[in-house]
């Protein structure tokens, strides 16, 4: 073994390689060099995901000998997920290996952490036009020896007399701009005005067009709406899987990151700002002509003096593109769950973890964005939403005032499916919050074959009730299974939405009973107990259909995360409706990435919520991403939102006297006792009254 303090390590198929510090785990390794290996669970040893092959032999290219002697030992809580033959490979689970010396490490296609598919478009909602930010448009008379007259002060006083904006201040960087504009600009001038109190943009003539942005910070997914402030269009919508995803999957196991790594928020928020800067830069860059090779007359690629190829623009014919840069971004409003946000902000996040659960802030920020390291223009300001609680952040805030329950007779019950779920009870009277955890299961996490929203993810998935044979589509092809050759699948691993079909559909076709089990009798060879782990597990694709080579199953212990992940909604919706007075409500509406794709009719099967009329449920997409938007053009929403944050009232579902018997009951499909009347005629009668 090496004595060094740094050990090399290589990362294949990727190529990436580095030297790291001895006695630190492959996760971290991995973090460092930047190559993404899946860590749902967080380091935690529960999900299995980072599996990885450590190699054996002399490496003479990268200059290096590989072994898995090289490691930390045996680790037996490895044993889980890791059989002995695969141990006698070189298999090691990345969170427990930790490198005692010079390492080449392969990353199955399973483990590694693919670019996910994110599908979180924006909805036509009505928004009041009345943005923080406004142009006004001025010409001035110019300075003479007469009068003198400072430009910043001839200006006030033209926005006074043209505007009524009294007593403005100015961003130092955005006055050193000032001079060279009136003049250019022939003493005619745009400023760009924060609320009425800050000029943060100075332009030569008039400008009418500006730019902003509402950000959803998701625990898994950020996505951000490119507006045109003066229109209220959204131009484009950027989206990217949150670059913290590898300090792990739920908000619990990144406070963890924090607590236990010195430096730890730091990074996370580094990352964050990083991430964020990156959906900036590819919103603005979407708005300028694509590019193609340069190429001389024989047609051949041309390249530049180091051997670089020559790209120029390659604009479509009658297409005007508005060539926009990172500076013409005049405001983002932004909103995340309470861990996000001071994650983000660099706010210490570990009382956000410990009951009582307190944040350190509950109302709205506006922070210079340069404050934050956010490139966008220098003195322009990002608007932070309020949070509820702890557990209760920003982005159900932005649910609320997209949906504005608060204003309705109706009582509504939403339901906001991400990694975490997050409910609001109640109408214009009455408003009730409370959260549950859903999503680490709902998303694939601590699954066999679960995995984000990437290609080659199961996405649908249907059942034959009288031959169990199945079939299913996956991300990145349109033909389902039955329409393809089974090479042609190319399937990795099943993602939310075909979780949350999975259920509800081995239920239906009676493959397992209420309780979770499987059925005693099975109609097909796709159920099994699996010889190395003894689990009892139904097969979903073949290995042939797969990419890795694995048959692609559904255990029981699956089943069991499934059923605590919606038996924990149930719980909730049940509690918060009991506590409200109520046995029904008028409206369920479905929100986040989830309610964009789940199937109503399965999500009542399973008991994801209480029974009720299908006709009543309703998706909202991703609301969240709407009320960031809608608080980026309408200030009134930002007034809203501070409201609404600190009243709803927040209730802790766990100290909830019989909450261990209700969630006890909600596991069982639909439910253990309640009853679902409007499954009658959708599920066969021997399924839905069996005991």
């Amino acid at each position: 073994m090496s004595t060094a303090e740094k050990v090399k390590v290589i990362f294949q198929p990727s190529g990436r390689r580095g030297e790291v510090e001895r006695g630190i785990n492959i996760i971290e390794a991995s973090r460092q060099i930047g190559v993404d290996i899946e860590a749902l669970c967080g380091e935690k040893k529960v999900c299995g995901k980072c599996k990885v092959r450590i190699e054996q032999g002399s490496f003479e290219k990268f200059g290096i000998i590989s072994s898995p002697d090289n490691l930390s030992p045996w680790q037996k809580e490895e044993a889980k997920f890791i059989t002995d033959a695969e141990r006698e490979q070189g298999y090691r689970l990345g969170c427990m290996a930790k490198l005692d010396g010079d390492a080449l490490v392969f990353v199955p296609e399973e483990s590694r952490a693919g670019k996910q598919v994110v599908s979180k478009a924006a909805r036509d909602i009505p928004i009041k036009w009345d943005p923080t930010v406004r142009l006004y448009t001025v010409s001035l008379t110019k300075p003479t020896f007469e009068d003198p007259l400072g430009d910043f002060e001839r200006l006030c006083a033209a926005l006074e007399e043209k505007h009524g904006l009294k007593d403005l201040d100015v961003d130092i960087f955005t006055l050193r701009e000032l001079p060279g504009a009136l003049r250019q600009g022939e003493w005619t001038a745009t400023a760009a005005v924060w609320n009425e109190k800050e000029i943060i943009k100075f332009w030569p003539g008039e400008v009418t067009d500006y730019y902003g942005l509402g950000i959803d910070m998701g625990t898994t997914t950020v996505a951000a709406y490119f507006c045109n402030m003066r229109t209220m269009e959204v131009i484009d919508t950027v989206s990217m899987m949150n670059p913290q995803c590898k300090y792990g999957e739920d908000v619990m196991a990144r406070i963890t990151y924090h607590m236990q790594n010195p430096g730890g928020l730091e990074r996370m928020s580094g990352d964050m700002i990083e991430g964020l800067n990156t959906l900036v830069q590819k919103a603005c860059e979407a708005t300028w002509p694509p590019k193609k090779k340069k190429r001389d007359e024989n047609g051949k690629s041309m390249r530049d003096d180091d051997g670089v190829i020559i790209l120029e623009e390659a604009p479509e014919k009658d297409k005007r593109y508005l060539q926009l840069n990172p500076s013409d971004v005049m405001d983002i409003a932004i909103g995340g769950n309470t861990a996000m946000h001071h994650i983000l902000l660099q706010l210490d996040p570990q009382y956000v973890g410990l009951a009582p659960f307190p944040p350190v802030i509950h109302r709205s920020l506006d922070i210079k964005a340069r404050d934050l390291g956010i490139k966008i223009n220098r003195g322009s300001y990002i608007y932070v939403l309020p949070n509820e609680a702890g557990f209760v952040g920003a982005d159900n805030v932005c649910v609320l005032i997209a949906e504005e329950p608060y204003k309705s007779d109706d009582l509504q019950l939403i339901i906001d499916i991400g990694t975490n779920g997050e409910l609001v009870l109640g109408n214009k009277d009455k408003l009730i919050s409370s959260s549950c955890a859903t999503g680490p299961a709902l998303e694939g996490a601590q699954l066999s074959y679960g995995m984000r929203a990437a290609p080659g993810a199961i996405e649908r998935i249907k059942i034959d009730p009288d031959t169990h044979e199945v079939d299913y589509k996956v991300i990145g092809r349109d033909a389902w299974r039955s329409f393809s050759k089974p090479e042609e699948m190319q399937t990795k691993g099943i993602c939310g939405s075909g979780i949350l079909d999975v259920l509800a559909e081995l239920y239906t076709a009676g493959v397992i009973v209420k309780s979770g089990r499987f059925a005693k009798e099975q109609k097909s060879d796709r159920y099994r107990v699996n010889p190395d782990t003894k689990q009892k597990e139904f097969v979903i694709a073949w290995a042939k259909e797969t990419s890795i080579g694995k048959d692609v199953v559904i255990s029981l212990k699956d089943i069991r995360q499934i059923q605590l992940g919606k038996g924990a909604l149930y719980t909730g919706c049940k509690l918060m409706m009991r506590r409200m007075g109520m046995e029904k409500v008028d409206r369920i509406k479905i929100a986040g990435a989830f309610g964009t794709h789940v199937d109503r009719t399965k999500a009542l099967i399973m008991g994801l919520f209480p029974d009720c009329d299908l006709e009543k449920v309703s998706s909202v997409g991703n609301a969240a991403g709407d009320g960031a938007r809608a608080a980026l053009l309408d200030k009134q929403k930002r007034k809203d939102a501070n409201w609404v944050a600190r009243n709803v009232e927040y209730i802790e579902l766990t100290v909830e006297e019989d909450f261990e018997k209700q969630f006890m009951q909600s596991m069982q499909i639909p439910h253990m006792v309640d009853e679902f009347p409007h499954l009658e005629g959708v599920v066969p009668e021997e399924v839905l009254r069996q005991k």
